[in-house]
């Protein structure tokens, strides 16, 4: 039998667990028989940027901790307690559910999806594709990246486990011609979702714009409106690394929302925090696991405290 936790809860703890334990640990450490001073609170600070936290969200959730008014000997429980509050207060306008996105008032979502590759950006697709689909939508994929024989056959086994149309071409195709297709495919056949995968080459940015321009005046050559949205896949394991993906990815397209994977991998968790805090693009999924139940949307007090180790 699987230990795998039961329940969305139990698989979010559990994934978050690296980082909770560093902040948890962290936090232990410094304030076990330790006064509330001036010290403390920047050994605090400290420990909330070496958590992926960022420098200006670390200074002002220690700044807000200082103005509490604890007791000078505060049990560290109450401290992760408060950080959890004021996370949450972080979080709560970027959580948003997968049916927050824009809605087309006719014809199908279409939702380009963006990252570098190695991000889990095409796992993320086939993810998606399964959620949409019990939720009894008809989804049609899009093999854009076709650049990667892998990322063609990875998309192309995600439809085959989820019964989803997959529109693809040979390696090397110009990508927008696959995306041209894909519209046409999912408006003639009046599907509800089209997600669109897309090459992740950054190390030439401009070709890489130029592809990702092109794709988008293509599909508009058939609606105006499209894409509704353009969601970037991050890999929580690069850490700070992530700020500087989106400012790139955000230069490139106009990127509308964020799934942040790979969270089980991490003790980097505290990035989802700084990336809220600094660009306020909404957080649509997250993931931690490589089942496709491992995908979904978080709400931002469980996520905080999850991430402050105070779930029982």
């Amino acid at each position: 039998m699987s230990d795998k936790p039961r329940g969305w809860l139990g698989r979010l703890r559990a994934g978050l667990g690296k980082s909770s334990n560093r902040l948890t640990d962290g936090i232990g450490g410094i304030f076990s028989e330790r006064k509330l001073d001036a010290t403390t609170l920047g050994d605090l600070e400290d420990l909330l940027i070496t958590a992926d936290l960022g420098v200006e969200t670390a200074a002002r959730l220690t700044e807000q901790i200082s103005n509490r008014r604890f007791a000078t000997d505060v049990p560290e429980t109450e401290v992760r307690a408060a950080l959890a509050t004021d996370i949450a207060a972080i979080l709560e306008p970027v959580a948003q559910s997968l049916d927050a996105m824009s809605q087309p008032a006719a014809g199908p979502q279409v939702i380009l999806v963006v990252g570098v590759n190695g991000s889990g950006k095409t796992t993320t697709i086939g993810k998606l594709a399964q959620r949409l689909h019990e939720q009894g939508k008809s989804v049609v994929l899009a093999a854009g990246d076709t650049f990667r024989a892998a990322a063609i056959d990875q998309l192309r086994l995600w439809g085959e486990r989820t019964g989803t149309t997959v529109i693809a071409q040979d390696i090397g195709t110009d990508p927008a011609a696959v995306a041209f297709d894909a519209l046409e495919y999912a408006r003639a056949e009046h599907a509800d979702v089209l997600l669109i995968d897309t090459a992740g080459r950054l190390h030439n940015k401009a070709d890489l714009m130029a592809e990702l321009e092109k794709v988008i005046r293509v599909l508009r050559k058939i609606d105006t409106n499209v894409p509704h949205e353009i969601l970037l896949v991050l890999d929580a394991t690069i850490g700070q690394n992530a700020h500087t993906q989106v400012e790139t990815f955000k230069d490139l397209v106009d990127v509308s929302g964020l799934v942040v994977t790979k969270l089980d991998g991490s003790a980097r968790g505290g990035v989802i925090v700084a990336l809220a805090d600094r660009f306020g693009l909404p957080i649509y999924a997250i993931g931690v696991g490589e089942g496709a139940d491992d995908l979904r949307p978080f709400t931002a007090q469980d996520f905080a405290e999850s991430l402050l180790g105070l779930s029982n």
